[in-house]
């Protein structure tokens, strides 16, 4: 399975919290990127910084909208963000944080869902509280435009092998177009269930065909519950 370590960038373009807003554009127009991680001395993230703050700057204070009564009730949290980053002159001033960060070992559709629900376009990759690399939707989307023979391979060693520790050699594995086609059989239904599930999780793959036998069918092998009082039964 497709992890953020084999899609992401290594080579990172950072900005310390003290670098000058005027560099840090300089930074992302050179570097034709959207935004950069703020790193600290100790190589953690400490916000990342875009071109969507440095425009909050660019518009001024007279351009943030008010709350109604604010005079009275205090101004929002979100009109109190725009208001430092307007008045900003460093990358620690604009910045927004907490970084989103993922995880270099993370399957690539958990990168994936959360640059959808948080409106991102990049996300830092972080281990250990370190910075290891950077992953952009592009990069995502990179990895959807592979062959019909990677794909085959991805499923027969990642997906099968690796995932699911079961042997390639009792399935038939073929992609044509996208489609997966994979037949075998397997000892549990579970299992079948699992094949068809992690087939169709692998970036690349439109549509699959899962023709997967299984020889027992343990969806009515279901533990008794235990009694909250003796855990461990009645005594």
């Amino acid at each position: 399975m497709l992890t953020v370590r084999d899609v992401m960038t290594r080579s990172v373009s950072t900005v310390k919290p003290d670098t000058p807003l005027r560099d840090v554009a300089h930074v992302l127009t050179r570097q034709g990127i959207s935004g950069a991680p703020v790193v600290g001395a100790d190589g953690a993230v400490l916000g990342v910084v875009s071109e969507a703050d440095l425009l909050v700057k660019e518009q001024g204070i007279d351009a943030i909208p008010h709350r109604p009564l604010a005079a009275l009730f205090g101004e929002s949290r979100q009109t109190r963000e725009l208001l430092a980053k307007a008045s900003a002159i460093t990358a620690a001033e604009a910045m927004t944080a907490p970084a989103i960060t993922v995880a270099s070992n993370r399957p690539i559709h958990e990168a994936a869902a959360i640059m959808t629900a948080r409106r991102v376009n990049r996300l830092p990759v972080v281990d250990d509280g370190r910075l290891v690399g950077i992953v952009s939707r592009a990069d995502l989307v990179r990895a959807y435009v592979r062959s019909d023979d990677e794909l085959a391979a991805t499923i027969r060693d990642d997906v099968i092998r690796r995932v699911l520790w079961l042997d390639p050699a009792s399935f038939t594995v073929s992609v044509r177009d996208g489609v997966a086609s994979i037949a075998g059989r397997v000892e549990r239904r579970s299992t079948a269930k699992m094949v068809a599930h992690a087939v169709a999780m692998v970036p690349g793959i439109i549509d699959s065909h899962v023709l997967v036998s299984w020889t027992l069918d343990d969806r009515a092998l279901v533990p008794a519950s235990l009694d909250p009082v003796f855990p461990f039964g009645p005594r």
